[in-house]
């Protein structure tokens, strides 16, 4: 039987273009990577899928379907066929994948037109195609492209600065991470495959208009929270040219304290209410000085942890955000600026330019427009 379905090749137009994308996988295969359009209305759940999968490798397609058929009984099918439905319903220029783009994606087809009379497109060789495409794009790309890495001492106001210079990729913002032992987000980090993802596509993005403009991307370690800048991008920001924002350290305090206080504080208001968000913030902060705790020392460890929570409470008491300042500055001086010093001092022979917020502001745009 001829497959007239219609189908999609051009996957730099589906990743490119914000197409909304049904992804048909398993919910095990989702979590463990997908891409920023996509959302998981799987064909079949877990457990149908590892049965369905060993009867396919013991008895061959046909089993599996007839076993597939078997296990998902008429209702259960109509329930997904209307959620599927609801889906093109919001998205009718969406499409949809599955792993390789094969029979789950056909057979899901098939039960759109025949059951809501909807017709869509598959892609073709879907996420496996699709991976394969942005990973290749990711080794050219990071050779190609005209990166310019952003660096400046903790609290200059980086990724603010980072997202009014239009060409650029926002590496923690990807990451749900502020690169910092104190940079856990409320929400988890993203699956490092999905980072991987958004990023490349970041990449691509700025590069389809002017393919010679430099992009920024913020000065990081190999390693973002829990997750790792891909080899291919990190060795490439390794030898780009470099730009130093300077910011004095009064404001630079006050940038720490809105990042890491004000704003988290608000976050978890919403969430659990002020009691406990108040405590949840004290246990995150008292767990980051842990988390540092080798490198400051057991004495210095001990007088910032003591500072952290009478500041905190006395802050959450009265609005006196004096102790917590002085952790803040404390850190900053002591314990994050001899480290980026350190670090700074071996890339002398990359900086391009230093300056403040504005200089570097103009600079880029002129430097943009070349």
């Amino acid at each position: 039987m001829v497959d007239c379905a219609p189908k999609e090749t051009n996957l730099k137009r589906v990743l490119l273009e914000n197409i909304p994308l049904l992804d048909l996988r398993a919910p095990v295969e989702f979590n463990a990577g997908a891409f920023p359009e996509s959302t998981n209305i799987p064909l079949l759940t877990d457990e149908e899928r590892h049965l369905i999968g060993i009867r396919y490798k013991t008895q061959g397609q046909d089993a599996a379907i007839a076993l597939g058929y078997a296990l998902v009984d008429e209702q259960q099918k109509q329930q997904r066929i209307a959620k599927w439905a609801e889906f093109f319903q919001k998205h009718p220029n969406g499409m949809l994948y599955c792993f390789r783009g094969g029979l789950r994606s056909r057979l899901t087809q098939r039960m759109l037109m025949d059951a809501a009379g909807i017709t869509v497109p598959r892609i073709v060789g879907g996420y496996k195609a699709m991976r394969r495409f942005l990973l290749d794009r990711l080794e050219a790309d990071a050779v190609e492209a005209k990166l310019v890495v952003l660096g400046g001492r903790t609290g200059t106001g980086k990724t603010m600065l980072l997202n009014q210079c239009e060409r650029f990729v926002d590496l923690e913002g990807i990451a749900h991470h502020k690169g910092s032992a104190f940079g856990q987000e409320l929400e988890a980090q993203p699956p490092q495959i999905s980072i991987d993802n958004e990023i490349t596509i970041a990449l691509m993005r700025n590069r389809v208009a002017r393919p010679d403009a430099p992009i920024m991307l913020e000065d990081e370690g190999s390693k973002i929270g829990a997750r790792s800048v891909s080899p291919p991008l990190w060795e490439a920001m390794q030898n780009a040219p470099l730009v130093v924002l300077h910011t004095p350290v009064e404001k630079r305090i006050e940038q720490v304290f809105d990042d890491y206080i004000t704003i988290r504080l608000q976050k978890l208001i919403r969430l659990f209410g002020r009691e406990q968000a108040e405590e949840t913030l004290k246990t995150n902060i008292l767990q980051s000085l842990d988390a540092i705790k080798k490198r400051l020392g057991h004495t210095r460890y001990k007088e910032l942890s003591a500072l952290a929570l009478t500041g905190l409470n006395h802050y959450f008491a009265s609005g006196d955000k004096h102790g917590i300042e002085s952790l803040i500055e404390q850190l900053l001086i002591g314990y994050y600026d001899p480290m980026y010093d350190y670090q700074i001092n071996k890339k002398k022979h990359r900086i391009v330019f230093q300056g403040t917020e504005t200089e570097i502001r103009d600079w880029w745009f002129s430097t943009c427009d070349l």
